[in-house]
């Protein structure tokens, strides 16, 4: 399919781009016990990192957008990964995001977040957009309220996780 975002996005200190095969090694070490414990709690291997990155660039494919690879511009170094996401029984289109655990702080979720939420409203054109999170993962709420969402009044089961899906309404104009 063609793409219906760019391919490669810019922020300040990010490069933001699909990724490739060649990223599973990069990647790889930010999915610690730590980063994945609001994810499905699983530390991946270097073949389900494989899969996983065959997933992102699957659905790609697919819809035209997806998840993107993060690289610090300053380090040309992969700190984390992210972007739009709605795969088959998501609720919604979803900004999401993960960051490596030794850049933590930095505020790279909300750039790359913003530059997401961006691009699917100016290509995408969707009625609202989501963020899945987990209840307890309050550094993510942190961004996700950064960013404008709302959060839902009540939590639900998704994939067997119990899950907030926090609500981003269209910027006016």
């Amino acid at each position: 399919m063609t793409p219906l975002v760019p391919v490669e996005v810019e922020t300040e200190r990010l490069v933001m781009r699909r990724p490739v095969e060649d990223d599973v090694e990069g990647l790889l070490p930010l999915f610690d016990a730590e980063v994945v414990r609001y994810l499905d709690g699983h530390v991946p291997d270097a073949h389900d990192m494989w899969r996983a990155v065959a997933a992102w660039v699957g659905h790609w494919e697919l819809r035209g957008y997806g998840i993107t690879t993060w690289i610090e511009k300053a380090t040309g170094i992969i700190v984390g990964r992210g972007g739009l996401w709605y795969p088959g029984g998501w609720p919604q289109l979803e900004v999401g995001w993960t960051v490596g655990r030794a850049w933590w702080g930095r505020g790279y979720a909300r750039e790359a977040g913003a530059a997401a939420l961006a691009l699917a409203w100016a290509h995408l054109d969707p009625p609202w957009v989501c963020s899945v999170i987990h209840p307890d993962n309050v550094r993510s709420q942190a961004v996700a309220r950064g960013l404008g969402a709302v959060r839902p009044p009540e939590q639900q089961v998704l994939r067997g996780q119990p899950v907030e899906v926090w609500r981003y309404d269209r910027p006016p104009g």
